[in-house]
């Protein structure tokens, strides 16, 4: 029981918190907590309850407190406790709302029923709700079915609405709505004339997506009360969420249609797109689309804060015209990171020669994010004047990747003016990413310039000039890359070993022995990376020396180029899963997955400390393993922990005895 003396709220709080749950006097104590004039205390209580051992007692005392008329505060919270009792609570609600005299107890056990969510009282709610004589509890259930319900329930509920009480009516289309199984057409046209009904009509008319019922939710577009235009909204949203996409313009055209009636649209449409109800505002971008008026496009972008409406929000803005886009475009920088996202992504689709003013603008007073947008654009607007802003970002690291690529597009109409600004580029320093592009640009009448940058430019350009001038003409860049293995830089030796791997053969193999014992890291890993790829198997006994390197980066690649010239002896698989690097281990152990001794390395490395290369070992004999790996694999799987290992483990036994 609670200490004398525990009388504030936090204390009596605190006291629940810590009670014990296996104690005797736990179940009782807890349910007088229940009825404390606090609801931090009752909530303490209904929550405590719902952790005590033997838990049909627990169920039982709950519903006797439900029975308690003068508690509110106790049945409420009694309630919010059965509610989260799971399964063991359904049948002994089921018996209350089945057989109970009380209406109110029978309320309360549809209510807790709907809370829980369970399939198994369907029956009995679609029953009460059919049945009951008390309208409150019919409605209750009809309420609740709305969660736990499927076919059956969808068939009662349709037959409430023909009762002649509104509420079970009201209920019913709530319901039907919650489960979307919306009732046949011609049942919601009737239900639309019924002032109390026709919020919930609508509702269950965007679960139709037909045109036929566009044409009646414009109908609601046009009416007098707020919350009837609201909910025509929100059925749009739905249907245009249901739809197939060949509906989509003919329903598009019906709400177009009805919104040129209405000169206020444009107003309420705004406040929708601003509204908290999401529901509200994906339908809200449906009449947007349709009213394409400039001054709603930043208001449409906002709504990509919401994830899930981002889709909806780019095929909106994409229905505007160049006078949105301009709108857009002037308040990029007001805009938030979701939504200029989306109206960025729109724009460069959108814009034309006319939006140059305004992007030339936005790239020179605009945040990274929209100068990337501008950049975009630039390129999109087919015109000569967009070349000179373009060549001054090319010196940017951040931008000229984005300027190329829109310099290219526009080299299509403008190929001389837009090798002039590359090439201005370049004398002035350019980012690497630009000498790409004259190659692209101007072919192989560009190959004497990248010559000379090889020979004379910055590192970040001879390091590129190498790789480019193989790219286009292999033979020429294979001498080159001969000459570069010497440079100064080690960035421009390792790309000249790049160029090695990737057009030499088996003969550029002395070509590579330098590299392999290159004072730069980066030099050495391309090497062995270009020893692999070329097949230079001259140079294995250097990288049989190298997979116990104690730089796993070295060493993995060793592993790697021997895997690939297929000279990897099981003598040095043998060393190589001995490396305390797990990358290493785990590349030794595929590369020898198709062997006896990798087959039998695996089954040693069952016990390795790493669970990933536990669980690289065990693919590796469901892969190639035989029935004779059974045991060894069955005793690692009993004695596994991991989630992940156990998973590989479960699938290798499983492998293993279908042999």
């Amino acid at each position: 029981m609670i200490e004398e003396g525990g009388n504030t709220e936090e204390a009596r709080y605190r006291a629940l918190l810590e009670l014990d749950p296996s104690s005797p006097e736990a179940r009782e104590t807890l349910v007088a907590g229940l009825h404390d004039e606090s609801w931090r205390v009752r909530r303490a209580a209904a929550e405590g309850l719902t952790r005590l051992p033997e838990r049909e007692a627990v169920v039982e005392r709950l519903i006797s407190v439900l029975g308690e008329r003068d508690e509110t505060g106790a049945r409420n919270a009694a309630a919010e406790s059965l509610a989260g009792m799971g399964t063991v609570a359904v049948e002994p609600l089921v018996r209350l709302l089945s057989s109970h005299p009380d209406p109110d107890q029978r309320k309360f056990a549809a209510d807790i029923l709907g809370q829980l969510g369970r399939a198994e009282p369907e029956d009995a709610l679609v029953k009460a709700s059919l049945e009951d004589l008390d309208l409150n509890v019919r409605a209750a259930a009809a309420e609740a079915l709305g969660r736990v319900g499927g076919k059956v329930a969808a068939r009662a509920l349709e037959r409430l609405l023909h009762d002649p009480e509104p509420l079970l009516q009201l209920s019913a289309l709530e319901s039907l709505a919650a489960l979307r199984h919306p009732p046949p057409l011609p049942e919601v046209v009737r239900l639309l004339g019924n002032p109390t009904l026709k919020r919930s009509a609508y509702r269950v008319l965007g679960l139709i997506p037909q045109v036929a019922a566009t044409e009646l939710v414009c109908r609601g577009l046009g009416a007098e009360s707020r919350s009837t235009r609201e909910a025509a909204l929100v059925a749009l949203g739905t249907q245009a969420s249901l739809a197939e996409s060949s509906l989509r313009p003919e329903m598009d055209a019906a709400v177009r249609l009805a919104l040129k009636r209405l000169p206020e649209a444009s107003g309420w449409v705004s406040g929708a797109l601003e509204s908290d109800d999401l529901e509200l505002r994906a339908g809200a971008l449906v009449a947007a689309a349709a009213l394409r008026e400039p001054q709603l496009a930043p208001l449409v972008a906002e709504v990509a804060q919401e994830e899930r409406l981002v889709p909806e929000v780019m095929r909106t803005l994409s229905y505007f015209g160049p006078e949105a886009g301009r709108a857009l475009l002037t308040s990029m920088d007001r805009l938030s990171l979701p939504a200029r996202e989306a109206a960025g992504h729109v724009l460069v689709e959108m814009v034309d020669a006319t939006y140059m003013p305004e992007l030339v603008q936005l790239l020179e007073w605009g945040e990274a994010d929209l100068k990337q947008v501008a950049v975009q654009g630039l390129g999109r607007t087919g015109s000569l004047e967009a070349v000179e802003p373009l060549s001054r970002l090319l010196n940017d690291p951040e931008l000229a990747g984005g300027a190329t690529r829109s310099l290219v597009m526009l080299a299509a109409s403008f190929p001389r003016q837009v090798l002039d600004a590359l090439e201005a580029g370049l004398e002035r320093g350019a980012e690497p990413v630009v000498l790409v592009a004259l190659v692209r640009v101007g072919g192989t009448a560009m190959l004497p310039l990248v010559r000379r940058i090889a020979r004379e430019a910055s590192v970040p350009l001879r390091a590129t000039a190498v790789e480019v001038l193989a790219a286009v003409d292999p033979v020429g860049g294979l001498e080159l890359a001969r000459v570069t293995l010497t440079d100064e830089s080690p960035r421009v030796r390792a790309a000249a070993v790049r160029v090695v791997g990737q057009v030499g053969d088996a003969s550029a193999a002395r070509l590579l022995e330098g590299a392999l014992g290159d004072a730069s890291l980066e030099v050495r890993l391309a090497a062995l990376d270009a020893v692999g790829e070329c097949g230079a198997v001259e140079r294995a006994g250097e990288l049989e020396g190298l997979v116990e390197h104690p730089d796993g980066a070295v060493a993995f690649r060793a592993v790697q180029a021997l895997a690939r010239l297929g000279a990897l002896r099981d003598e040095v698989l043998r060393r190589a899963v001995r490396h305390e690097d797990p990358e290493v281990v785990k590349t030794a152990l595929q590369a020898g997955a198709a062997s006896a001794e990798g087959v039998s390395l695996a089954v040693g490395l069952l016990g390795h400390a790493g669970w990933d290369v536990r669980a690289a070992a065990a693919r590796v004999l469901g892969d190639s393993g035989g029935m004779e790996c059974l045991p060894a694999t069955r005793a690692a799987l009993a004695a596994e922990t991991d989630g992940l290992a156990r998973r590989a483990l479960v699938d290798a036994v499983e492998r293993l005895a279908r042999r």
